[in-house]
């Protein structure tokens, strides 16, 4: 170990070296401990901003860096930053009437339900349909506190949340609703699955016609949307949770 001293000497001397290089505008002598190898950090933050798109799957050299920091604990800080930030602007707009007309939009898969295990197991490859339906069937996905906290906040504000999602209405609607009620998404107001009239559409297409659904034919002001997935979005707020384990067009 460093004796304490020697410690003190060192931080003073780092510290008087900074302070000369500001001083005279001359560049940093060393770089931030950490470094971002292969990469993997920036193609997150990339994945996150929309600005990479169309990716079928992690690249194969930041496998181990979805892992980490999907399972080791940043993923569920950040998701609890998210939810956090989304309780503090509910409060701030609280129903704007006694009609029972304001709502929230939440997605299910990787905001509500996380489907993790399934895309470890994986090592996070290129999604696979019949994969993906046979793990959803099992209705074992498990819930994602901060979300499920999140969810309740909502609902004691009186505000409706719709569940919205991409899954298959006919082939897993009965599994997901007992898979939320398991996961602690007890009382929402509706949950909305891809019927056979949007099957062959993207999930662009299919949320954006159930948002103007909800809104311009049933009369609904939806003050914000969660998702996973930038596709996910419309209404007054959107709130992005984490992803980079997929992409959906």
């Amino acid at each position: 170990m460093v004796p304490l001293g020697l410690r003190r000497l060192m931080l003073l001397l780092v510290t008087l070296l900074v302070l000369d290089k500001a001083a005279i505008g001359a560049p940093w002598p060393f770089w931030p401990p950490g470094g971002d190898p292969g990469g993997c950090l920036s193609w997150r933050v990339m994945v996150e901003a929309n600005n990479a798109k169309y990716w079928r799957a992690v690249p194969a050299p930041c496998v181990g860096y979805v892992w980490a920091y999907m399972g080791w604990g940043q993923y569920g800080r950040d998701v609890g930053t998210a939810a956090d930030e989304i309780a503090a602007y509910a409060a701030s707009q609280a129903p704007a009437g006694e009609d029972g007309m304001d709502a929230w939009v939440m997605d299910v898969d990787d905001t509500c339900l996380s489907n993790l295990p399934y895309y470890q197991a994986k090592q996070f490859g290129p999604y696979d349909p019949a994969a993906f339906k046979a793990w959803a069937s099992r209705g074992v996905c498990p819930g994602i506190p901060a979300m499920v906290g999140l969810f309740r906040t909502l609902k004691a504000g009186e505000f409706r949340v719709f569940l919205l999602t991409g899954r298959d209405e006919e082939a897993l609607g009965a599994c997901t609703a007992a898979n939320l009620a398991a996961a602690g998404f007890a009382g929402y107001d509706r949950l909305i699955m891809r019927s056979a009239a949007y099957r062959g559409q993207s999930s662009v297409a299919f949320k954006s016609a159930v948002r103007r659904r909800l809104a311009e034919e049933e009369g609904y002001r939806i003050r914000g949307n969660v998702g996973d997935q930038w596709s996910d979005f419309a209404g007054d707020r959107v709130f992005k949770v984490p992803n980079p384990m997929y992409f959906v067009p």
